[in-house]
């Protein structure tokens, strides 16, 4: 095992790819090595059930750059990138995807984009071989989440980046959230640039992606619109509606009561329908209301009760 100062640290996640851990290592250690700085490889076993592990202990065993981490079971991609986060000890973090779709080759590229400022390189599979059933979905997620994350990128879903370490492992990271990085990155202020980057056949392994990922990719998008908008203020936005509620249930209510008052109508009997209109909007006012009220004094028990600061300090300049 290496000791003292790491320079770079390279997260490889890998789930049942025992067909390319030995060329993917071979790639990465010329290119590490080509870069002329202290390094280290760490490759996270996602609860293989095929040989994965076994040739990544094997490689350990060989290489003293090398750490390998085994997690208990499958958690999923973002997990095991989370895990290599943690553990790395580089100022540079680059993370990619273990079944060689990624050229290694791109990592200078990547690293070149931090060393002038950027605290976030973002890999591009710019000229994609898909066909047009995945291409044209590809680009419909990527422009709504360019659009609520307000990150001008083309492609979230390239797990190819680089990061400088004090960013990433600052980042709390579950679900399918992986991707959103740069933009749970840009709300604290880091700064994201992207970079084309080569993308070959899969050699090994299989995909995983499917309808299911695509439904809690969705879902992570609304998780994401609030964190990024209104995880400080959630009264903000649950306020909105409750305010829109109770006042058109108001509204409506005020003018049944001038009928009933002014013209003498029976309001149950000619506008019964109505009438329960704005009953139930004036009750979901209120829920919404409570609502917020109740996610703003729990907004204020996190921050607070883990001295959480809400924003980021990127340096300071003082005589102090």
């Amino acid at each position: 095992m290496n000791e003292g100062k790491i320079t770079y640290s390279v997260v490889v996640p890998f789930f049942n790819e025992e067909g390319s851990v030995a060329p993917l290592h071979v790639k990465l250690s010329d290119v590490m090595q080509r870069l002329g700085a202290p390094y280290e490889l760490i490759f996270v076993d996602d609860g293989s059930q095929d040989h994965t592990l076994k040739l990544l202990t094997g490689i350990y065993e060989q290489d003293s750059n090398v750490h390998v981490l085994q997690l208990r079971k499958n958690f999923g991609q973002t997990a095991a990138l989370k895990a290599g986060f943690d553990f790395a000890r580089g100022d540079i973090v680059v993370a990619l995807d273990g079944d060689l779709q990624y050229d290694p080759a791109d990592i200078p590229a990547l690293v070149d984009k931090l060393r002038e400022g950027y605290d976030i390189a973002s890999g591009w599979r710019k000229n994609r071989n898909d066909d047009m059933t995945r291409k044209l979905p590809s680009f419909i997620a990527n422009r709504i989440m360019a659009w609520i994350s307000r990150v001008p990128l083309h492609d979230f879903g390239c797990t190819f980046k680089a990061y400088r370490r004090d960013v990433i492992q600052n980042i709390p990271l579950y679900g399918e959230l992986h991707r959103f990085i740069p933009a749970l990155a840009s709300w604290s202020g880091a700064t994201v640039v992207e970079v084309p980057v080569r993308l070959s056949p899969r050699e090994s392994g299989t995909s995983k992606y499917g309808l299911g990922r695509t439904i809690r990719v969705l879902l992570d998008l609304l998780s994401i619109k609030f964190m990024l908008d209104y995880s400080t203020k959630p009264l903000h936005f649950f306020g909105l509606f409750g305010l829109l509620g109770t006042m058109l249930g108001g509204g409506i209510g005020f003018f049944l009561l001038v009928k009933k008052l002014l013209f003498g109508e029976t309001i149950m009997t000619e506008h019964g329908p109505l009438l329960m209109v704005a009953v139930v909007l004036i009750l979901s006012g209120v829920q919404f209301l409570s609502m917020g009220l109740l996610g703003d004094m729990l907004s204020r028990t996190y921050y607070e009760s883990q001295n959480r600061s809400i924003y980021a300090t990127r340096s300071i300049h003082s005589r102090r």
